[in-house]
């Protein structure tokens, strides 16, 4: 608490001098990602490249490297075991069986015998096609792409289009940036992780339009005051408050990645990335871009209705 309350309420540093730094930063970090996306590609799981999916609760004596070496000699293909929760809850991954409906059957059979009284419970039992995975895949891209169309139509109809315009390619940066991280961890990406990537998306602008908000202040206030001092000033007036929300969430993050287990681990890293690079381009460059739109001060609605009204009655 003591520490916290150090913490200066309304600092004063000089971030649009920094903002050619930032840029090139931020397209560094795009250019990495779209390289490791393109040469590593990412890590798909069950539910984008199909396969069977089995969650079973073992008996205490089961060890997983040793159920892992049983599976792995079945000659069913890749084989991947997680713990989440409990040690005995096991989530068992296999990739998809060359062959129809039936092959897949005969993998989980296959399964079920080798891994005998060694089980408690079969609590799920789920079959991936092919083509329900590209369906996925499909729609997961859609899904991201009109997410950040309608966030900035949103910003757009609440601020201005230069608002709209640094909105979006902050966004777009931030996804960019958390699929470059999956492509480099190679972290199972799967619904969960899509998700994460979609929360990071809405975490980003919620911190963008909190600046925003205050740039739009600051512009009606000191309209004869150059544009870069501006916005600095707009971001030191809400850095401790974008700073410290960060902050808490990621202690909250952190809990979940070490006491969640296994099958959020990869939700949980990449909402810890996403909301770093979130809360640095709602800082670095999205309030930055601005200062290349051509940004003016602009009189508030309300004033402007009062002296067109004060004019008429004149």
């Amino acid at each position: 608490m003591a520490l916290i309350r150090k913490v200066p309420v309304a600092p004063n540093f000089d971030f649009l001098g920094k903002r050619k730094l930032f840029l090139v930063f931020s397209c560094f970090l795009v250019l990495a990602s779209i390289g490791l996306f393109l040469v590593k590609g990412l890590n798909f799981g069950v539910d984008f490249r199909g396969g069977i999916l089995i969650e079973v609760q073992t008996d205490a004596s089961s060890d997983i490297g040793q159920l892992r070496g049983l599976l792995s000699g079945l000659d069913l293909g890749e084989v991947t075991l997680q713990e989440f929760g409990d040690p005995r809850d096991i989530l068992i991954n296999v990739e998809r069986q060359v062959g129809e409906e039936s092959e897949q059957i005969r993998a989980i059979d296959s399964i079920k015998q080798a891994l005998g009284d060694r089980v408690v419970e079969y609590r799920r039992t789920e079959f991936v096609g092919p083509k329900v995975g590209a369906e996925l895949k499909q729609a997961g891209v859609l899904a991201t792409l009109l997410a950040m169309l309608g966030i900035a139509v949103y910003i757009w109809f609440r601020f201005e289009w230069h608002f709209s315009l640094a909105a979006l390619v902050a966004l777009a940066h931030d996804v960019v940036a958390t699929i470059g991280f999956f492509a480099l961890t190679q972290l199972e990406f799967n619904l969960a992780t899509l998700a994460a990537v979609l929360t990071v998306a809405g975490y980003s602008i919620n911190d963008t339009v909190v600046i925003f908000d205050r740039v739009r202040e600051k512009l009606r206030r000191y309209k004869k005051m150059e544009i870069n001092e501006v916005l600095n000033r707009a971001i030191n007036r809400t850095l401790t408050r974008t700073v410290l929300t960060s902050v808490t969430t990621l202690l909250a993050l952190f809990s979940l990645f070490l006491f969640g287990g296994e099958v959020i681990r990869g939700f949980s890293l990449g909402l810890i990335w996403g909301i770093v690079i979130g809360t640095y381009s709602s800082i670095g460059l999205a309030v930055p871009l601005l200062s290349y739109t051509k940004l003016r001060a602009t009189t508030d609605d309300a004033e402007t209705t009062a002296k067109k009204a004060s004019a008429r009655s004149t």
